[in-house]
């Protein structure tokens, strides 16, 4: 008799306790009554019973479960799935285990949510579903663009992944099972849905991702947030877990011009110019051809969203906008994290495809980083300050010490750079060659501010016209209409190529307009000294053979046997001031 009692006094008091239990649950944001997984039919979320009352029943039985923990009601997954794979993930995920496993059975969409061992028929479910809808809920069994799970997470992955932290250090609410493998459970708690999809702790601010994840140091706000820009589920861009089918798409839903875009941030307005860095479809690295009106390059090509910084820098260093991202330096190596502007582009601007320059020249080099080298006959001046210590055209603020990025030219022709209001960057422009002002390169073209804009903006039209370091500039550029680019290589000559005394002041000539000399049969400038030099060619139909300038007399001494001027300017002549036409 008093063991009865006994029992009836533990029934009672066990009873009480879960009378409390269910009372203080009901009013908690973290009970599962009150959350989604709640799926009987006072449940309130869309996917519910149509009678059932019991919540845990779904997953839990206290009577002939499988021989699962916890009590589990539900038979188990035996589908082979399609796991998440990467060339950069160092883990390496196999097919489901544990706590994983139990999830699936009903995330995978292949069991019925009402099919539960304890009851013989399928629990009915509202709206006869019987499977969850497609979406985040129901991930297939194809994980290849879900978040990695049932891979072990030890020590020794972190030291070959130096972006993982050890697991020695997470904190207490993120758990790997017996097997230190992270699963489902490691991010999800089932019967807690107080930080929001049910997980184990705040993820404001990525605290959750960040707890195992050490991308980098970002201060981009909107950066910071994991969130913004990937997805865990399902994600579109499979591998990447990103919410665009690439880095490029992803990074437009934000640098556009969506209501939720980023002000004075709109890229994908360069992105639909006339010539551009185009996002691809996929995202291949491809060579980049010049002569192309679209050109292919991902976002992630020339920025690394985790570690971008804001504010500025100096030619040439890198900008903080571009973050830690790869490089190909002055050398030609690959390296991991460029220090330069100039070997970020580097990466795809070294070997062009044969051809591709827009400008037929007598020197044909498709080595971008040759045409730059500090080695280089001459060239204009972004990695190194050039060679030339004579450039009296030089506009206030720029000196024979001066170094420029790539960018002071091939960017955007709304950008600040070109000033205008809109962002910086090579995305696009309505220029030819992906340029932020216009360069005119067609022969007969007539000289104007607006034509010659580019060049302009370091080299003061009113020093270039007035001869103050070529005596015929103002007849070639305005009475002949020679375009510069005629005998002018922008980028430069490489040393393997040229030589001092016929490629100095980037001399390279177009060979649409310029060819050889019918009597000496050259095409050639030399340098004969400071301001002066002589060419053997042919022009315009003119023959150079040869013609020296300024005077036809060598510094110091007589013209040499056959020079005669080429000076040949009207007498006299207006002055040209900047901003005339």
């Amino acid at each position: 008799m008093r063991k009865i009692r006994t029992h009836f006094t533990w029934a009672l008091l066990i009873s009480g306790l879960l009378f409390a239990f269910s009372a203080t649950a009901m009013a908690q944001k973290t009970s599962i009554i009150n959350s989604p997984h709640n799926l009987s039919a006072a449940g309130p979320g869309a996917i519910r019973a149509t009678t059932e009352q019991e919540i845990c029943i779904f997953c839990h039985t206290p009577h002939n479960s499988s021989p699962i923990q916890p009590l589990w009601n539900r038979n188990v997954p035996t589908s082979a799935y399609t796991v998440y794979s990467s060339n950069s993930l160092q883990a390496r995920p196999g097919q489901p285990t544990g706590s994983s496993k139990l999830c699936l059975s009903c995330h995978d969409g292949t069991i019925a949510v009402g099919s539960v061992l304890s009851r013989q028929q399928p629990i009915a479910m509202a709206g006869g579903m019987t499977t969850l809808p497609p979406g985040h809920s129901n991930l297939g069994t194809d994980l290849s663009d879900d978040h990695p799970i049932s891979f072990r997470y030890d020590a020794a992955l972190s030291v070959q992944d130096p972006k993982l932290k050890p697991p020695s250090i997470l904190p207490a609410s993120i758990k790997l099972d017996a097997n230190q493998e992270l699963q489902c459970t490691s991010c999800h708690d089932a019967h807690n849905d107080e930080n929001g999809a049910f997980l184990v702790m705040d993820n404001s601010r990525s605290q959750l991702c960040s707890s195992c994840h050490q991308p980098g140091n970002t201060t981009i706000v909107q950066h910071e947030q994991c969130a913004t820009c990937h997805q865990m589920h399902t994600a579109p861009s499979a591998a990447l877990l990103l919410k665009g089918v690439n880095s490029s798409q992803t990074c437009l839903t934000c640098h556009s011009s969506t209501p939720s875009a980023t002000p004075g941030q709109d890229i994908s307005a360069d992105l639909n110019k006339f010539t551009r860095h185009d996002v691809p479809v996929v995202a291949p690295m491809m060579p980049l051809s010049e002569t192309a009106s679209q050109t292919s390059a991902a976002c992630g090509d020339c920025h690394e969203p985790h570690s971008m910084q804001s504010g500025t820098a100096s030619a040439p260093l890198k900008s903080p906008k571009l973050g830690q991202v790869s490089g190909v330096n002055a050398a030609g190596a690959a390296i991991p994290a460029a220090q330069f502007e100039f070997e970020v582009c580097f990466k795809c601007h070294t070997t062009e495809v044969a051809g591709s320059n827009p400008i037929p020249r007598k020197i044909v080099q498709t080595n971008t980083r040759l045409e730059f080298a500090p080695s280089a006959v001459s060239f204009h001046p972004v990695e190194v300050a050039g060679k030339n210590s004579d450039v009296p055209s030089l506009r206030v603020g720029l000196t024979n010490a001066s170094v420029i990025y790539c960018t002071d030219c091939h960017s955007s022709d709304t950008s600040k750079v070109a000033g205008a209001s809109g962002p910086n960057g090579p995305h696009g422009s309505n220029v030819p060659f992906l340029l932020s002002g216009r360069y005119e390169t067609t022969d007969n073209s007539a000289e104007s501010t607006a034509a010659y804009d580019l060049c302009y903006r370091c080299h003061d039209r009113a020093s270039i016209l007035g001869d103050q370091s070529f005596s015929s500039h103002s007849k070639h550029i305005v009475d002949l209409k020679t375009p510069c680019s005629v005998c002018h290589d922008a980028h430069g000559v490489s040393s393997a190529q040229g030589n001092s005394v016929n490629n100095s002041h980037l001399i390279n000539f177009d060979t649409r307009v310029v060819q050889p000399d019918t009597v000496t049969g050259l095409m050639e400038y030399r340098l004969l000294g400071p301001r002066t030099g002589q060419c053997s060619l042919t022009c315009h139909g003119a023959a150079h053979s040869p013609l020296a300038y300024p005077t036809g007399v060598e510094p110091g001494g007589a013209a040499p046997a056959g020079i005669r001027s080429a000076v040949r300017r009207p007498a006299a002549r207006p002055t040209v001031r900047p901003g005339s036409k």
